[in-house]
């Protein structure tokens, strides 16, 4: 075997195999010890020759690791270029010298990432608010305070000034902003009110999900109240949010047995249960829906120069509205 260097790598780990490890797959040791990296990318890392250890390269992944051996992963930054302006149009909610509240549509990715380099909402915002919004928060994610995942539509806020960014990072930061969801869900949640409190973090098999963790990952809290019931096939929820994990209504929902319809990561397709207790027009709608039913309706904070308390609402879009009047027909 024979040592390579990487000389743009910009994180050394470094992890010891402990006695129910023993004799594991090299990937699978390794993923399980990291949060942010996929089992695919830890395979390719390793066979890219970015994992020693005893001072020598290992390039299989199904190298089998042995008790008390460190193994030593290099893992290189993933250069994500920096974002152009693209005339993306927006639907703009609210706008002054300080901030941009937006509703955004799902399918569109917020800032540049391995993949999605151009396309986002950032791209979009470079474009309206000009050259002023290069490098606050950031040069590669400018503005940009809080996300919604790619399929979820909803109200965001975005800065437009080193100022507005640090309040409203702090709000974040300390939970006093007031944010409410619509989502969509599979069955009838009993009780039909409650708080749904469960640690989110990595999925242990698979590493691009989340999931709720028994000891460990983050503390998450969901509050949740059912709206309105369609039969006993669906209902819509009113959740909000006390924290802002990653996924956390979806990984939440799903946890109760009752996940965002449209949500095929986290069991929200149609199962072969649910099939039968559809008609044909709303079981083709759902399969082609593309999204998951969840949007974010209402989105309140301090206004960082005013200090008075704003609120913005949106109304569901159209495609959850017809997945509505669909399930009412049932």
């Amino acid at each position: 075997m024979t040592s390579l260097i990487h000389p743009n790598a910009n994180k050394i780990v470094k992890h010891k195999v402990k006695a129910d490890q023993n004799y594991s797959r090299l990937d699978s040791f390794i993923a399980s010890a990291l949060d942010n990296q996929s089992r695919t990318r830890i395979k390719t890392l390793i066979l890219q020759g970015y994992l020693s250890s005893k001072g020598e390269t290992i390039t299989d992944p199904s190298h089998r690791v042995k008790q008390g051996t460190i193994y030593t992963l290099t893992i290189p930054t993933l250069e994500t270029p920096i974002p152009e302006p693209e005339d993306i149009k927006l639907e703009i909610i609210f706008e002054d010298t300080d901030l941009i509240v937006i509703n955004k549509p799902a399918g569109l990715v917020v800032h540049p990432a391995p993949g999605n380099n151009s396309g986002t909402l950032v791209n979009a915002l470079l474009a309206h608010c000009g050259d002023s919004l290069h490098g606050i928060g950031g040069v590669r994610r400018p503005g940009i305070v809080h996300r919604l995942d790619k399929h979820t539509s909803g109200l965001m806020v975005a800065a437009k000034n080193d100022s507005s960014h640090n309040s409203l990072s702090v709000q974040f930061s300390k939970r006093t902003i007031n944010r409410a969801y619509q989502a969509v869900v599979w069955g009838i949640p009993r009780p039909s009110c409650g708080i749904m409190k469960g640690n989110i973090g990595r999925h242990k098999r698979n590493r691009k999900k989340m999931a709720v963790l028994q000891n460990s990952g983050k503390s998450a809290i969901t509050k949740y109240k059912v709206i309105k019931r369609y039969s006993n096939v669906a209902s819509l929820l009113e959740c909000k949010l006390s924290t802002g994990r990653t996924h956390q209504i979806r990984v939440h929902m799903a946890e109760m047995g009752h996940p965002v319809i449209g949500d095929s990561i986290y069991g929200g397709a149609i199962k072969r249960g649910r099939r039968s207790r559809l008609n044909k027009q709303t079981y083709n709608y759902i399969q082609q829906l593309n999204r998951q039913a969840l949007h974010a309706f209402k989105l309140g904070f301090k206004h960082p120069k005013t200090e008075k308390n704003v609120m913005y609402n949106s109304k569901l879009p159209i495609e959850i509205r017809r997945l509505i009047s669909l399930l009412e027909d049932l």
